[in-house]
């Protein structure tokens, strides 16, 4: 089925005349109705010459008759390739000419000959002489000519890039798209192929089942390092989630729908388990991830120049293209082995830029990085921990962090935000993926400790052993022969180039990130000392204070490892009423505090939580003196300063707003009210709220606000499928506590002095407001 076009060509200010038109549209009428002509090469060939002069075909029409009477299964095909390269030069300068005008869309920029092409019948007839050798009855199936394949390709790919609709169509053909897949086994093939499949997953509508691929495993070990680096950027698109990188921004109503509606594992879910099921693909994969990469002096200069590097044919397949002549060139020269050896003695690849290498394997690192990262939020986390724990992954990344992965060249590129699908540098889309997988690994897990080495494990002990507290269960667990190597772990790597990034570089909303996941979970004071003792809270508070930084996003992320750094080490606070030791320093970290409190809810939870411990500690000298002395504690320690925050943090957010990022806000604000409960002072926090709502002139409008939000609370947490480990695990406030104090805030109207509808007045009344589940 040729693409649905109109009856006229995209290009701009054409116009057929009448006699051309009535070809066109007798062609395009039968292809909609299927009566008539089944492709419009069937017209009489004088004909279409005749026409083909006033029309601008350039003789394509007649071309692809020619090219549909040479190409029935039994022919040599020797006259069938001659034509294909004709329709090729017509086709591919227009590809060119597309991807090097900035990527304009198809609406501002479309070209006749590949329209013409395909309105004749062309992309079917190339996807019809591909597939032909599938429908042979013979045992030994024909086999089609490796050149005419690859020319078969190039040609649907030009298409593609030029004429709108075309990659749509092939996309909704299963059997074509699944009969490439088997395309891949030829190396010969294997470059076009690829490309032909990424564009068309791209637009695909309903992601494709993994375990429809013929011999998806047999595939996947036949490939050399090379083409599984390049398989993954394929992989990518069948493992994710839809929308993956705006997860946070989309409402827990609408999420909770969704998970109703689809209770059973999702496509992406179930491509995960068939990729881990592949003997060896994690294993290969932590070997490309940690693969050396000699560096030339030059290639650091190269990776700058690509700051541009979208403006012209995407670059991976530009040196896919240098790769691949290496790697033909080889095999002319009959060298032994067709892996990775081959690439690397390949007389061609000698020649090639030392940089040009280094980018290239950066750019399909970024792809192996980014199917790793995927893995590692799915269903099966725990064995992908599992493997890449024994593959060493850890260590090999730590290896190549100097010369490699953060090798410091300061810049003036404008890095992009918190979007990992940015159209960034190679060195650039590396760098957030290597931070990316990071974060993912160390998040709530026992593996954190791989990102340090035996010495820093041994500091560690040190700590809790002098803090006179047990290890940790997960630090005594850690095998030390799966940790770095070398003089330094991962984790201090990373926290030496966090120092010295520039003050508006996005790369620190990634690192901080990185470093807040490892102390996420149970609270340690032996994690937090580790980094503390690296200067971390000071450079934490001179971003947030004297830096000047204005990103909201690299703020945020500063507020949550601040928070993570502190919570109830006492040490940190003194450390931080230290540096921050005058009242200009201190109204700036408050201003910072107050301009954004979505943005920094969860340092305002952090401090009131060690507010409550440190208060229970009263026989403590330390904090004692660290409690009379720190301006911040003393600032929270005021009632009415908590009750302005839990004003706010329950009149900023509603269950239609609800989002992953500012659910946080409604969790700091029972806190707040836990923590009053436990001190019998609920009602008077309650009482407040009334007052507030009176002296703002909104009755009834805050609590009943508050009360909406904490039944769809209950509705969430208390979900069987729902993990509430990490609300426990962050405030050391059992969970049911938690249920408790939601329960007792929700009772009926009554003699409750703790319930929400005691204190709002019967006409403000509206506690029976259905929740938008669906």
């Amino acid at each position: 089925m040729a693409t649905q076009l109109g009856s006229e060509s995209p290009c701009k200010g054409a116009r057929r005349k009448s006699r051309n038109g009535n070809i066109i549209t007798n062609v395009r009428q039968s292809q909609i109705t299927g009566r008539g002509f089944s492709r419009g090469t069937q017209l009489p060939e004088t004909l279409l010459q005749e026409r083909d002069k006033q029309a601008k075909w350039h003789g394509i029409p007649v071309l692809l008759q020619h090219l549909y009477e040479s190409s029935h299964l039994n022919s040599d095909f020797t006259h069938t390739r001659t034509v294909l390269k004709e329709l090729s030069s017509l086709l591919s300068m227009e590809a060119m000419s597309f991807v090097t005008e900035d990527r304009k869309t198809v609406q501002e920029s479309s070209f006749p000959n590949t329209y013409t092409f395909d309105l004749f019948g062309g992309v079917d007839l190339l996807v019809e002489i591909l597939m032909r050798p599938t429908l042979s009855t013979l045992k030994k199936k024909p086999k089609m000519n490796d050149d005419l394949v690859k020319d078969c390709l190039s040609v649907l790919y030009n298409c593609c890039i030029c004429t709108e609709g075309v990659t749509k169509s092939l996309a909704a053909r299963d059997d074509f798209v699944l009969f490439l897949f088997t395309l891949m086994t030829n190396r010969k093939t294997f470059l076009q192929t690829a490309t032909l499949i990424e564009d068309i997953l791209g637009v695909k509508k309903e992601m494709i089942q993994l375990e429809d691929i013929p011999n998806l495993c047999g595939l996947v070990q036949s490939f050399d390092q090379q083409q599984l680096a390049n398989f993954c950027r394929i992989l990518s698109v069948t493992i994710s989630e839809p929308d993956l990188g705006n997860d946070d921004k989309h409402t827990l109503l609408a999420k909770n729908a969704q998970q109703k509606r689809n209770s059973s594992p999702s496509r992406a879910e179930m491509n995960q388990v068939t990729l881990l099921n592949i003997p060896g693909f994690i294993e290969r994969l932590c070997k490309l991830a940690t693969r050396k990469v000699s560096e030339a002096p030059g290639a650091s200069s190269f990776l700058q120049e690509l700051e541009d590097w979208y403006s012209w044919l995407d670059n991976v397949v530009v040196l896919d293209a240098f790769m691949l002549m290496a790697t033909d060139e080889a095999e002319l020269s009959s060298t032994e082995s067709s892996d990775e050896g081959s690439l690397a003695t390949s007389p061609l690849r000698h020649r090639l830029p030392q940089s040009m290498k280094t980018v290239h394997e950066i750019m399909y690192k970024v792809e192996v990085l980014y199917v790793l990262c995927v893995l590692l939020m799915g269903r099966q986390r725990n064995m992908v921990h599992k493997m890449l724990a024994e593959f060493r992954l850890i260590p090999g990344l730590n290896n190549l962090f100097d010369k490699l992965i953060w090798k410091y060249t300061p810049t003036n590129h404008v890095v992009h935000g918190q979007n990992e699908n940015c159209d960034c540098s190679p060195e650039i889309s590396f760098k957030i993926q290597f931070l990316r997988l990071l974060q993912s690994f160390s998040d709530h897990h026992e593996n954190k400790y791989l990102l340090l080495n035996s010495q820093e494990l041994n500091e560690l002990s040190a700590i809790s052993l002098k803090a006179n507290i047990p290890e940790v269960e997960a630090l005594v667990n850690t095998d030390r022969s799966l940790v770095c190597d070398g003089k330094k772990g991962l984790l201090t790597r990373l926290l030496t180039v966090m120092k010295r990034e520039p003050p508006d570089s996005s790369f620190r909303f990634w690192q901080a990130r990185a470093v807040e996941s490892f102390l996420r979970g149970a609270t340690s004071y032996a994690d937090q000392m580790f980094l503390l003792r690296r200067g971390l809270l000071e450079h934490i508070l001179f971003c947030i204070i004297d830096s000047g930084c204005k990103s909201r996003d690299v703020l945020q992320s500063y507020f949550d490892l601040l928070g993570e750094l502190m919570k109830f080490n006492i040490d940190a606070f003194k450390r931080f009423n230290n540096y921050v030791n005058t009242e200009e320093k201190f109204q700036m970290f408050l201003t910072q505090i107050n301009s954004s409190l979505v943005d920094s809810n969860m340092l305002v939870r952090c401090i009131v939580l060690s507010l409550d411990r440190f208060e229970s500690q009263t026989g403590d000298v330390k904090v004692v003196e660290v409690l009379s002395e720190c301006a911040l504690l003393s600032y929270m320690a005021r009632v009415e300063n908590r009750l302005s925050f839990l004003f706010r943090l329950v009149n900023i957010i509603n269950v239609q707003t609800l989002t992953q990022e500012n659910v946080s806000c409604l969790n700091t604000s029972l806190v707040i009210l836990m923590l009053a409960r436990r001190r019998a002072k609920l009602p008077f926090y309650l009482s407040a709220l009334r007052e507030k709502e009176y002296a703002e002139k909104y009755p009834g409008c805050l609590l009943n606000n508050f009360h909406h939000l904490l039944r769809f609370w209950q509705h969430h947490y208390l979900n069987k499928d729902k993990d509430s480990t990490c609300l426990e695990n962050s405030s050391c406030i059992p969970f049911s506590f938690w249920k408790e104090t939601v329960s007792v805030l929700l009772e009926q109207v009554g003699t409750s002095p703790c319930a929400i509808a005691s204190y709002i007045d019967e006409p403000y009344m509206d506690l029976e407001q259905e929740l938008l589940e669906d």
